[in-house]
């Protein structure tokens, strides 16, 4: 079997939140080497940690940061998932200081808003990317608030992959050039670019009335979800064209000539207000028995507990058939997730990359951080 794609890769990973582990994560998944760096002391929430190791460093000192900087020579990708500004204030510019010490390095930075403008100085979640980007404003019930999907759109989707994807093309750059760069990626660039689709066709007919009211946003009865007789339980309906259409209307034993045409959107309430009827008569599960293996795109809503509970395979995003990448197991993360504590399997890394061995290479003081032994910070 063929070594996974990024198999040989070594990623430094600046300890954060979701979308820069999400980005991590993505390579680590793919084969990279991972190395989070943790802060001195702290207690680690972090979910995105499957196949990754920590060591822990304390960035504000010189003995600990000098690790760091001894590491970038060996390192291929450094993730930075801070706001503007604190690499700087740290003394590690990515252009005056860490490409200086390896210039085949790729500095990832992610951040929420974009690094100028009205907003590169704020704080701000998710939501607060989304909304500015003008994706918020698409998603949502008619007549209803903006509705925010999670974190999904910003943070993992128009953040995390959207980073890995700005390092991998890097890495293939760095093949051409045999230089590194710094990468740029921010979520509200990345989820507006996730919103092509929807914004271009807000010239068309598919998408051109308010939130709500068009064919893929909940406006439409043909594409939406519907309650059945088991309350709290939901099936999805997305028979767009007229074949899936008419295969939804023969698995809810529905006449055409009978109920109103699909094409007058002034029908479309009407035609709701049936199919929410006729779900109610039966429960997911004799929905299922109808609809599966036919061509009505109508499918059941299913639940993380279920899928768990079911030993639903997780599987990577998209499956190259000559360089695999890891397989997925429960234990790593597949569904259970977490389990990296601070410095866990990062002797093992060090050694791996450098031949790095504690008390000679590096110390390790009480907090945990990794100093030089010697001392003497190398800036």
């Amino acid at each position: 079997m063929s070594a996974p794609p990024l198999k040989g890769t070594r990623v430094i990973e600046l300890a954060g939140l979701a979308p820069g582990p999400f980005a991590g994560l993505l390579l680590a998944d793919y084969g990279a080497s991972v190395l989070r760096i943790d802060r001195p002391k702290a207690i680690s929430g972090d979910q995105l940690t499957r196949n990754k190791s920590s060591i822990t460093l304390d960035l504000r000192d010189a003995k600990s940061k000098d690790v760091l900087l001894r590491l970038l020579p060996n390192a291929d990708v450094l993730i930075d998932p801070f706001r503007p500004g604190v690499l700087e204030r740290l003394g590690l510019s990515p252009t005056e200081v860490l490409l200086k010490h390896n210039p085949r390095l790729i500095v990832a930075r992610m951040t929420g808003f974009r690094r100028d403008g009205k907003y590169k100085d704020m704080a701000g979640h998710d939501i607060n990317y989304i909304a500015v980007s003008g994706v918020l404003s698409m998603l949502g019930r008619a007549g209803d608030k903006p509705f925010a999907p999670g974190n999904i759109l910003g943070d993992f989707a128009g953040g995390g992959a959207m980073c890995f994807m700005g390092i991998v093309l890097a890495l293939i750059a760095r093949t051409h050039t045999g230089r590194g760069q710094v990468v740029e990626a921010n979520m509200v660039d990345g989820s507006a670019y996730l919103a092509t689709m929807p914004r271009l066709a807000r010239q068309t007919p598919a998408w051109d009335g308010p939130r709500g009211e068009n064919l893929l946003d909940s406006g439409c009865p043909y594409y939406d979800t519907y309650e059945t007789k088991d309350c709290g339980k939901y099936f999805a309906v997305g028979a767009l064209e007229p074949q899936f259409y008419a295969a939804l209307l023969r698995g809810l034993e529905l006449d055409p000539k009978k109920i109103p045409a699909r094409e007058d959107r002034d029908n479309w309430p009407a035609l709701r207000e049936i199919f929410t009827r006729r779900f109610k008569e039966k429960t997911r599960a004799e929905w299922e028995v109808v609809f599966d293996g036919t061509d009505a795109c109508a499918t059941p809503v299913l639940e993380q507990s279920e899928l768990e509970a079911a030993g639903y395979d997780q599987r990577p995003a998209v499956h190259l058939s000559q360089t695999p990448a890891h397989p997925f197991k429960a234990d790593e993360g597949g569904w259970t997730g977490g389990g990296l504590m601070p410095g866990d399997g990062g002797e093992d890394t060090l050694r791996s990359w450098v031949g790095w061995e504690v008390n000679k290479d590096f110390s390790v003081r009480k907090d945990g951080a990794l100093v030089s032994p010697d001392g003497r910070a190398k800036l």
